[in-house]
């Protein structure tokens, strides 16, 4: 089964972290080997294990928070330098694809020719097949921001939007320059509203996910254009306000939006803690407990999906405890298969939904 994973930090692992993703995961442990400090040497993504596991398309990040808190790597003091940042990440991908490493994909066009090359190739590669991992077609590349800290004013977004960005969420985990985020009741700044109307003008989806509830309602009466949550769990198994709730869920779904389960195991299990260090009692099993809610509140397949956000400042010490690499990901389809779900449901959730979404925004 292909899959679309609408969540990875590949620009930020990549230049923060110094990892070289065109190593096997295995390799840049063994780099890493020397290293201390969390989630070293214990990386769980890389472009070889993307294609091993059929991952044709990611959406992949830009991020560089300018919010005043002092977190390394990601947070800086003003917005020219978290700009600078977020331009050279997308130098980064930009240079990868450059290099016939990776595809950039800006429309519906592409998007569709694109998927279409990777099904021919699937269904010619069945996945006992000895050469699973040979040949693949290039790795779909979908710019999102995840934070807008980096855009220094709304009126610059068309600027942002010509060098390739089609997602975009306002704001990350604290006090953001256009909305509050994660850890906050703050809602829109006096720059989140030009914003959305810039986002809308363009046609740049908007993915609500680390919006504060206040934010989240304030973002949805303005903002009429596609919605997603990109990396987001069910505030009902895991009480916290970085999920989202029933409510919210449901106000995704009703706007013919796709909500994609996160993989961090915090957001997946309510008793998990991290003093302890050990990730034994979560599974992935964990993570289709999510999917299978959201299906639920919607009574169809047609809204969940996957975005990992794998190495998004941690590895496989706080990722489902069966999950050693992103290629683990095909295990979803089996586990979506023991509860029941049916093959057009398993592709919907695999891959199809955001397939769908972005087909119909890039559509009109």
């Amino acid at each position: 089964m292909l899959i679309i994973d609408a969540h990875l930090d590949l620009s930020w692992n990549a230049l923060q972290w110094n990892r070289n993703l065109l190593h096997p995961v295995y390799t840049i442990r063994a780099e890493e080997g020397g290293l201390t400090g969390k989630a070293r040497g214990q990386n769980t993504v890389a472009l070889p294990d993307m294609r091993r596991g059929r991952v044709a398309i990611v959406v992949a990040t830009l991020l560089a928070r300018s919010t005043g808190r002092p977190v390394p790597h990601v947070d800086f003091p003003t917005p020219y330098q978290s700009f600078g940042i977020a331009r050279g990440q997308l130098a980064y991908y930009r240079a990868l694809e450059q290099a016939g490493h990776i595809r950039i994909i800006e429309d519906a066009t592409t998007l569709k020719a694109h998927i279409s090359e990777w099904e021919q190739w699937d269904a010619a590669h069945p996945a006992d097949a000895p050469d699973e991992a040979a040949d693949t077609p290039l790795l779909g590349f979908i710019l999102s921001m995840e934070g807008a800290d980096p855009i220094l004013a709304p009126d610059q977004l068309e600027e942002w939007w010509e060098l390739g960005l089609r997602l975009l969420g306002p704001t990350h985990y604290g006090p953001g320059r256009y909305a509050g985020g994660t850890a906050t009741e703050l809602g829109l700044t006096k720059l989140g509203p030009p914003l959305l109307a810039e986002m809308q003008r363009l046609g740049i989806l908007l993915d609500v996910t680390h919006f504060s509830d206040r934010a989240f309602w304030q973002a949805l009466e303005l903002y009429q254009g596609p919605v997603l949550a990109s990396h987001n769990n069910c505030r009902a198994l895991v009480p916290n306000q970085r999920q989202f709730s029933d409510e919210q869920l449901r106000a995704i779904i009703q706007r013919d939006g796709v909500i994609g389960a996160a993989f961090d195991v915090w957001m997946l299990k309510a008793d998990w803690s991290g003093l302890d260090h050990s990730n034994e009692n979560v599974t992935m099993a964990d993570v289709v407990d999510h999917i299978d809610h959201v299906c639920q509140l919607a009574g169809d397949s047609r809204h969940a999906a996957i975005g990992s956000d794998l190495d998004g400042g941690y590895g496989r010490e706080q990722s489902p405890h069966d999950l050693d690499t992103i290629a683990d990901l095909q295990r979803i389809s089996g586990l979506l298969c023991e509860r029941g779900y049916g093959e057009d449901d398993i592709q919907n959730i695999m891959y199809g939904n955001w397939l769908r979404l972005l087909t119909s925004a890039w559509g009109v």
